[in-house]
């Protein structure tokens, strides 16, 4: 499982036996180092070991679009219950930054991603971040769906969702959610009126929004340099 190593304000992620060439001197990663060790460069620079924690993937893992916002992430599984041992249909991997959390939860998850160039950094994430529950299959999931059941949850990022979700009764157990990303309010509508013609329950729509704070001499306000508005994420519940 690779580590962060991190010197001041620099931040590398590196597996063990691996060698990272900087300023700062040749790193060479023991490969019996732990998260707490450290590390010296040619240099003798220190570089301290850090286990990679859920919030490092969004801003370590290779990208090969818009990754899924941390806050996004902690919504789905916090709406969801997302658990150790849960079954999860997700489409559109992307980066793979929700699988991997996902996975990082010991839930078992199989993600689609019709790309084939993306599907493959994904599965390299996959092994960046230590996950080993997760499948990364390249394909279009709803090419698959017949051969599909069994899911505690549905969660997808793709412009085809309004499809899947009005396949989601045989895709879920009874009781299971979905949980659909959408960047734009009219895709959300499709999703919403797709769920209802399914006869899904508990449907509802949250607009994902988060501002940071600002402290100074003068006082305390919410910062001005940004709404941080993200998208939509629409859950429903088979019932």
């Amino acid at each position: 499982m690779s580590l962060l190593f991190i010197h001041e304000d620099r931040e590398y992620l590196l597996s063990p036996g691996e060698t990272l060439e900087t300023d700062l001197g040749v790193l060479e990663v023991p490969e019996d180092v732990v998260s707490g060790d450290t590390v010296e460069t040619h240099l003798g620079t220190e570089f301290t070991a850090r286990k990679l924690r859920g919030p490092d993937l969004f801003h370590h893992l290779e990208r090969t679009g818009a990754p899924m916002m941390p806050r996004d992430v902690g919504l789905i599984l916090g709406h969801t219950g997302i658990e150790s041992g849960d079954r999860v249909l997700d489409a559109g991997t992307g980066s793979g930054v929700l699988a991997a959390a996902l996975g990082r939860v010991d839930a078992q998850v199989l993600s689609y991603e019709i790309d084939e160039e993306f599907a493959d950094v994904a599965r390299e994430n996959m092994r960046l971040a230590g996950v080993d529950s997760v499948e990364v299959r390249t394909g279009d999931v709803t090419d698959h769906l017949a051969d599909l059941s069994g899911f505690d949850v549905v969660t997808l990022d793709t412009e085809d969702a309004p499809a899947v979700v009005a396949e989601t009764p045989d895709l879920l157990v009874r009781g299971g959610f979905v949980a659909v990303y959408s960047p734009f309010v009219e895709h959300t509508r499709k999703v919403v009126e797709a769920a209802r013609e399914a006869g899904l329950e508990d449907i509802r729509t949250l607009e994902t929004i988060q501002r940071h704070m600002d402290f100074d001499d003068r006082g305390s306000r919410p910062s001005t340099a940004g709404v941080g508005h993200t998208g939509y994420l629409t859950f429903a519940r088979r019932p």
